[in-house]
């Protein structure tokens, strides 16, 4: 089986919206030529022949506008058949109309955009309106039949308030995908948000908790990622995933970067799609020479572990911002995976030791009480 592909392209990083938190967006940067998705498309297709998801992120990435969109995507479908070819976007949907949603909608285009909360809170963290605005784009979505699911951003700020925030997104019908607010090798406005890893461990059992008081009611996509790691013993998003090598970023000039948070910084820009770089001068490559060498910290300082199987010390770009790109430790938020995978772990054991959770599990059988992992692990299998 071919190991699916992840192209990360980033059209601008210019964005309307001015969160208090955010580490990605330049005012006044430059949007990207379609020359340069055709070369991104044509690198591409010579580099292999994998399935590929390609993503759109920013900045914003609707700044591009329409006939951007009604251009870049079939030419990317043509340019790389006939692998199978996905498409996704994160947007905060302010500039979507008709017409863009139009040909997203035409090309299965799923959109994750961001709510960090009810107005009160989200507003207060990303600008005055932010709210009513992406509702708006919202409903133009789902107008076209456009698929949205909503990440919430929780902050040291917001935190305190997840009963709150928690609400919001079952009264909403929202599946919540959880980001912490996160240093970066940027600039250092994210820091009076960041979410200490404490924090976030206390927040991701609080969720998990909440998943199972309320299974009919809300769903948080990084809790099932947690449980089905555990439950299959390998890590299935990117965090808990070696991605160095099957996920790149292209940025608006065609510059290539190991993800998207690395665009616009020169040191760990590994090459540009229009000189159509081989994957073994991307490997030549300082920036990858300094990723690769987190897995071997990893395999090196966390195998006394009894998640590293599946957590494999968490996010590379997490663990070199606190040195300022130098390898000298695991995720910061360690602690709080570890955690998590503890709780799941231990409580997956006591129910599949228990002669009725395994029942439950394999017929099916429901009962009044809240759902435990093996529930959860039933739904996701159903769904």
């Amino acid at each position: 089986m071919k190991t699916p592909f992840h192209l990360m392209i980033i059209p601008t990083l210019r964005c309307p919206a001015k969160c208090s938190y955010c580490w990605s967006s330049e005012h006044t940067a430059p949007v990207m030529e379609l020359e340069t998705v055709r070369a991104a498309a044509d690198w591409l297709a010579e580099m292999n022949d994998n399935p590929v998801t390609v993503t759109f992120h920013g900045g914003e990435p609707l700044v591009a506008g329409s006939e951007f969109f009604e251009a870049a995507l079939p030419m990317i479908e043509e340019r790389l058949a006939p692998r199978t070819v996905a498409f996704a976007m994160q947007s905060n949907l302010w500039l979507l109309d008709d017409r863009t949603a139009t040909v997203l909608a035409a090309h299965n285009v799923p959109i994750g955009t961001s709510l960090d909360g009810p107005p009160q809170i989200n507003d207060l963290q990303r600008g005055k309106g932010y709210t009513e605005r992406t509702r708006a784009g919202m409903e133009v979505a789902h107008r076209h039949g456009l698929r949205v699911s909503v990440i919430c951003t929780f902050t040291a700020q917001s935190a305190p308030e997840r009963d709150a925030i928690v609400e919001f997104f079952r009264e909403n019908g929202f599946v919540m995908k959880l980001h912490p607010a996160l240093p970066s090798l940027r600039d250092d406005r994210p820091e009076p948000y960041a979410l200490p890893p404490e924090d976030y461990g206390d927040l991701l059992v609080y969720l998990l908790d909440q998943c199972l008081a309320h299974p009919d009611s809300l769903r948080v996509m990084n809790i099932d990622d947690l449980v089905k790691a555990v439950f299959v013993r390998r890590g299935t998003v990117c965090t808990f995933a070696d991605c160095l090598g099957t996920t790149f970023a292209v940025g608006p000039d065609g510059g290539i970067y190991p993800c998207y948070r690395f665009v616009g910084m020169e040191e760990w820009r590994m090459g540009s799609v229009h000189e159509k770089p081989t994957r073994a001068e991307l490997e030549a490559t300082p920036a990858w020479q300094r990723l690769a060498a987190f897995r071997g910290f990893v395999d090196e300082h966390c195998g006394s572990c009894r998640h590293v199987r599946y957590c494999r010390g968490g996010c590379p770009y997490n663990a070199i911002v606190p040195t300022g790109g130098e390898v000298t430790g695991v995720d910061p938020h360690c602690v709080a995976y570890r955690r998590a995978y503890d709780e799941i772990s231990d409580r997956l054991n006591a129910e599949m030791f228990s002669g009725d959770g395994m029942m439950g599990f394999a017929t099916g059988r429901r009962t009044g009480t809240p759902t435990g992992i093996m529930g959860l692990v039933q739904r996701m299998v159903s769904r």
